[in-house]
């Protein structure tokens, strides 16, 4: 009963965190670049390999988490699942460590977790696996093909055909979100967000953060972390005779009070010339925007039928935004981030429609076309 149940949570644990990043393959190869990224392995030959294989990932989590609900081939399933759990457990302590990713997308967009978060969430699921394993380990011995009944067959068939039915439908869903868009929006960006009212929101319920600066007392060597009120209070620290000196390059930013979180904190449109539209946009009555996260990457047929298309629309609003100053040739320009443009656009280019300030529709370039 106690083994039936923990092997039960533990394989929903895990076609959940698939399904999730299933939808979102994209995104989630997004988050695989990060990994690939020269501040964390330095790898970065790898990001153009991000999408097959963010795919492989996982298939092999929602695979082996079905095969582990219904107790198809347990001991390879299981010790595949530990050394999946190992993995996932190196990767999310070095991210935790350094501060380098500080969100594995083990739940995509639908769960947000901490670094540390993510890593004990692996710690926990491998000790899960590990009990399953040393409970179950007197059925591993029944290895002898004259030990099964026609029953035991029939039964294996059956989660073959269920194994089966469930690949298909998740290919199907895993082919929807790269070819189109995620069959279930988890974003902050999906369809009926008012991004006026998320911006009010985070106006109203702002982060904070204070500064500890290092300080190193140049007599006596002591290293000290003090936060910036303290500094300024004591004389002792900044005084023009002080020993203590502010170590350059070691002061730390520290959240000490969680505000509003949204991914439209993000959302910052500017001119080439760095002039802030955001308002301007957000308070059309109809905007258009084009997104492109990679414009070295669009060919210039595409990018003359989207103009073509964005402008016949006569929107009050219609800009491209991309991460270069020049890269649409009839409509205006406009610039933001390529991580920020990423959390709204799974593809390139992709357009999105506000009406007044609200998200009304959205689409990959391609679809938007037909």
């Amino acid at each position: 009963m106690i083994k039936g149940l923990l092997r039960f949570i533990i394989a929903i644990i895990f076609i959940l965190s698939g399904f999730v990043k299933a939808v979102d393959l994209v995104g989630f190869s997004f988050k695989m670049e990060e990994y690939f990224a020269p501040n964390v392995f330095d790898m970065p030959f790898l990001e153009k390999f991000a999408l097959p294989l963010s795919v492989f990932v996982v298939v092999l989590e929602l695979f082996l988490g079905f095969m582990l609900l219904v107790k198809l081939k347990l001991k390879f399933t299981l010790s595949a699942l530990i050394a999946l759990c190992i993995f996932f457990g190196f990767l999310t302590f070095y991210s935790a460590y350094f501060n380098v990713v500080t969100d594995c997308g083990c739940f995509g967009d639908a769960i947000k977790f901490t670094p540390w978060q993510s890593f004990i969430k692996d710690i926990v699921l491998l000790v899960g696996l590990i009990i399953v394993f040393i409970l179950y380990r007197n059925d591993f011995k029944k290895t002898d093909a004259y030990s099964y009944s026609d029953k035991k067959e029939s039964s294996n068939t059956l989660r073959y055909i269920l194994l089966g039915v469930f690949s298909i439908v998740m290919i199907l869903v895993g082919a929807h979100g790269i070819v189109h868009e995620p069959a279930i929006d988890f974003r902050d960006y999906k369809i009926g967000t008012d991004l006026k009212a998320e911006k009010a929101k985070i106006n109203k319920n702002p982060s904070e953060y204070k500064t500890f600066y290092s300080l190193k007392n140049s007599k006596t060597g002591e290293i000290l972390k003090v936060n910036q009120d303290d500094y300024i209070k004591e004389t002792k620290y900044w005084a023009e005779d002080s020993p203590w000196k502010i170590e350059e390059g070691k002061n730390e930013s520290v959240l000490v009070k969680e505000g509003y979180k949204s991914e439209i904190a993000k959302f910052k449109i500017e001119d080439p010339t760095g002039l802030d539209m955001t308002q301007e946009i957000i308070n059309a009555p109809k905007a258009i925007l084009v997104f492109s996260y990679h414009p070295q990457d669009i060919s210039p047929e595409l990018l003359k039928q989207i103009e073509g298309k964005v402008k016949a629309q006569k929107a009050s609003v219609v800009y491209g935004v991309s991460t270069l100053p020049n890269t649409f040739k009839t409509i205006k320009n406009a610039m933001m981030d390529g991580t920020a443009i990423k959390t709204i656009a799974r593809s390139n280019p992709f357009v999105l429609i506000l009406q007044n300030g609200k998200i009304i529709d959205k689409q990959p370039a391609k679809d938007y076309l037909k």
